[in-house]
């Protein structure tokens, strides 16, 4: 069976939560991270749940894992200035005996077990996966405020998180990267760098990213309607 080490982002800022750190936010009695924990908690392949967090959460996170009984929680690393340095200096807590990393966003409280699961399948069969869903809307190409392109939708999707990978092909992607001077804004583009194929995974629409005050109205609601 896989051996799953999880990486949390949550070293975000809260510029556009209006001074909230969205992932300690209380989203109907438990603050959004423990949502996530929660979810990789119950799933067998995962081994290990690591934070990248800033240092002033580390406590409040611990307790988090604590008072939610989350036993796979392995401790909290750095966050960085970017989010590919916060997962950069998280790799120094995985465990060597893991076989995939899944990196997934602290502020995507509402994905699914069964979409996680379907993810880490895909990734240990072909070694690299994420979640997504299809875009909806029609989408537009823009420059200097004039649209100039409009791509077909039915190959565009949405991506999410989590985004899963094999252990090896991970840390090169990341090697590369740094050898190279690059920083990106999406774990994929790592092993993407590479040559390696990504495999989308289906997920569904009810895992949003919470980016604004609103967002967090939008995920009671969600939840809600789910309850």
């Amino acid at each position: 069976m896989e051996k799953v080490s999880v990486i949390i982002a949550a070293a975000g800022n809260a510029e556009r939560m209006n001074g909230i750190h969205k992932q300690l936010a209380m989203l109907k009695g438990k603050p959004v991270i423990a949502y996530c924990m929660l979810v990789f908690e119950h799933i067998e392949e995962v081994s290990e749940i690591i934070v990248a967090a800033r240092q002033c959460d580390w406590d409040i996170i611990s307790n988090i894992a604590e008072e939610n009984g989350i036993t796979k929680f392995a401790g909290c690393s750095d966050g960085g200035e970017t989010r590919q340095q916060s997962v950069t200096n998280a790799l120094g807590r995985v465990s060597e005996d893991c076989t995939l990393i899944a990196v997934h966003d602290a502020a995507r409280p509402l994905v699914k077990e069964g979409y996680i699961k379907e993810c880490i399948a895909a990734a240990a069969e072909c070694g690299a996966a994420v979640l997504g869903v299809p875009v909806k809307d029609t989408i537009k190409t823009v420059s200097d405020g004039i649209v100039n392109g409009t791509p077909d939708r039915s190959g565009l999707y949405i991506t999410q998180t989590p985004q899963i990978f094999r252990k090896e092909a991970y840390f090169e992607g990341v090697a590369r990267a740094e050898q190279n001077g690059l920083d990106f804004t999406d774990d994929c583009q790592l092993v993407e760098a590479l040559g390696i194929k990504v495999r989308m995974t289906s997920s569904d629409y009810a895992n949003i990213k919470i980016t604004t005050p609103e967002d967090m109205l939008i995920a009671e609601a969600i939840m809600s309607y789910h309850s």
